[in-house]
């Protein structure tokens, strides 16, 4: 049996104290930090990140994990969050937070961990997120794993002096099963 929380180039763990500086460094990147939710436009202080470490294990509609090289490296974080039991959906997000290991495939490894694990486990039946309109990068990342545009957010988000649209995504359990299939 494979284990769920691994992919072909990271795994996904719980966040340990010792990430806390790392995390720090990485969301507090201004590029990093262009990437990431709209609500996190100023610096981040260490009792932030230590507030967001204390809160992981209390908050029962937010599972967030670090993702690491199979290496042991920790370069980012992942989550599974607004979860809705009654409609068992979700929608998620992911950074990796090393820019050196951007462009190379371990964003999508690791967002493809998350995702068999919001089926595979949470047993949901739909994943969701939104995405800038200028993360090309993640968009094609997004659509390789299966997701399909469902909408577009116009103007929505004020960001580097102008307005940018969010494009809202999806993918089914129905479409991933399938995906994983036609893979073997």
């Amino acid at each position: 049996m494979t284990d769920i929380y691994t992919g072909a180039k990271t795994r996904l763990r719980a966040y340990r104290r010792e990430d806390i500086d790392a995390a720090l460094a990485y969301i507090n990147d201004p590029e990093v930090k262009r990437y990431l939710a709209p609500g996190i436009p100023f610096p981040l202080t260490r009792e932030d990140e230590e507030r967001f470490f204390a809160g992981n294990s209390a908050n029962k509609d937010c599972y967030s994990f670090a993702i690491d090289t199979l290496d042991g490296r920790y370069i980012g974080g992942c989550g599974v969050h607004q979860v809705d039991w009654k409609n068992s959906v979700c929608e998620v997000g992911i950074f990796i937070g090393d820019r050196a290991l951007w462009g190379q495939g371990f964003g999508t490894d690791a967002f493809g961990v998350l995702v068999r694990f919001a089926f595979e486990q949470m047993n949901l039946n739909k994943v969701r997120l939104r995405v800038y309109d200028y993360n090309l990068r993640g968009i094609k990342s997004y659509l390789k794993l299966g997701f399909k545009k469902e909408g577009v957010m116009r103007q929505e988000l004020f960001k580097d002096g102008k307005y940018h649209d969010i494009v809202m995504m999806g993918l089914l359990r129905e479409e991933w099963t399938g995906r994983m299939k036609n893979e073997k």
